[in-house]
């Protein structure tokens, strides 16, 4: 358990799994998101330590992110999202610790690399940059500066296709 200003992070356990499909639910239009992640947890890309909420005091979880293994070209890396907080608790920084303790924990496990698909002005502030300058593209068309790249130590960020688990449908 680590702690990151005002919020308290984990790693998911079983008990969890309810509560983090909530959240999931929540935040986003559709149930995709967390059937993504209901689905990820039975695919060979789930790595257990890598699916983290943040929780106020009260140990209520509230944010969510996830990271899974994905490849650029032939090169293991992992794939951040989905990202979600309960609406009632959005921009309190609740889903900025949930990432900055699910790349902890990837950094920690020994990973290098971490792909995201997301707002271009919202993952910069955790290291990510335009994935494209590294030669980093996917297999479907996406804003250019939707995709970004992160090296969580001084590896050099590889160049290729990334390559999503099979829920994605990518």
């Amino acid at each position: 358990m680590n702690s990151h200003p005002g919020w308290i992070t984990r790693a998911e356990t079983d008990a969890d799994i309810p509560a983090i499909r909530e959240i999931n639910l929540a935040a986003f239009d559709t149930a995709e998101e967390a059937d993504l992640v209901d689905a990820l947890r039975t695919d060979s890309a789930w790595i257990d330590g890598l699916s983290i909420f943040s929780a106020g005091p009260d140990g209520k979880p509230v944010g969510y992110a996830l990271l899974t293994r994905c490849h650029v070209d032939d090169t293991p890396a992992l794939c951040l999202g989905p990202c979600a907080v309960l609406p009632a608790y959005q921009k309190t920084g609740a889903g900025s610790a949930a990432i900055r303790a699910a790349l902890e924990a990837a950094e920690q496990a020994g990973e290098h690399f971490v792909i995201v698909l997301g707002h271009p002005a919202y993952y910069p502030r955790f290291g990510f940059t335009r994935a494209s300058e590294y030669g980093i593209r996917l297999s479907i068309d996406v804003p250019d500066e939707a995709l970004m790249a992160l090296s969580l130590d001084s590896e050099q960020l590889p160049s290729g296709t990334v390559r999503y688990a099979a829920p994605f449908g990518i």
